[in-house]
């Protein structure tokens, strides 16, 4: 069974953020609420907490993970982020963004597509996630908590937090909750890879995107 920390939304308890910040570093797996949905992760310089997270989630090697990262600066050792992305993101973070980039050697390839040296990266707004964040002084990975069963469907999609933590008790180390219903809206991906900033998908904080474009 995981370990439960309920902690305060605004002013998390210092003390279990530092358990929790341990046993990250020790391979732990942890169900965490963010600004967008709750998510599977884990600290992302934990190579065996990382395929474990693949394992849960069911993704291949080939398909790229996620992390979060504690501020633009922090970004900026995992990523390469162009003067023109920079503008742009400096706007808008910490918020529901997913930014596509170019990795730099800090980013682990057990995240990456072997074919591509991209990163995806967000700086979640969100007190508990970016407390976690700044005590673990690493980035975390961030999978949503949707898991697929045998026929392909997501029966954890949109229930209520009970039910959510009742169906991963078992499969993650740690629970972390804040009182608040699992979200059901995903984060607005774009991609800084080439010439030119691409929308992958319109989530979460596209109409105060929308207007930099």
């Amino acid at each position: 069974m995981a370990t439960i920390y309920s902690l305060h939304p605004e002013n998390p308890q210092q003390r279990s953020i530092q358990e929790i910040c341990h046993a990250l570093k020790n391979g732990a797996i942890m169900l965490y609420p963010t600004d967008t949905v709750y998510a599977i992760g884990c600290d992302l310089n934990v190579k065996s907490a990382v395929e474990r997270v693949r394992q849960i989630k069911q993704l291949s090697n080939d398909k790229p993970l996620t992390f979060l990262c504690s501020s633009l600066s922090n970004i900026s050792e995992y990523a390469v982020v162009s003067d023109y992305a920079y503008k742009i993101m400096r706007r808008v973070i910490p918020g529901p963004y997913t930014f596509l980039l170019p990795a730099t050697k800090l980013v682990p390839k057990v995240v990456m597509n072997p074919k591509r040296k991209t990163t995806g990266i967000r700086v979640p707004d969100h007190v508990i996630c970016r407390t976690i964040l700044e005590t673990l002084e690493n980035p975390i990975i961030s999978s949503s908590a949707h898991l697929p069963d045998q026929e392909g469907d997501f029966p954890t999609k949109g229930l209520e937090s009970a039910r959510l933590f009742d169906a991963l008790d078992h499969i993650v180390d740690l629970i972390i909750e804040d009182g608040s219903a699992p979200g059901s809206e995903v984060s607005t991906i774009v991609d800084f890879t080439g010439d030119q900033p691409d929308i992958v998908r319109q989530g979460l904080g596209w109409p105060e995107l929308q207007q930099w474009f």
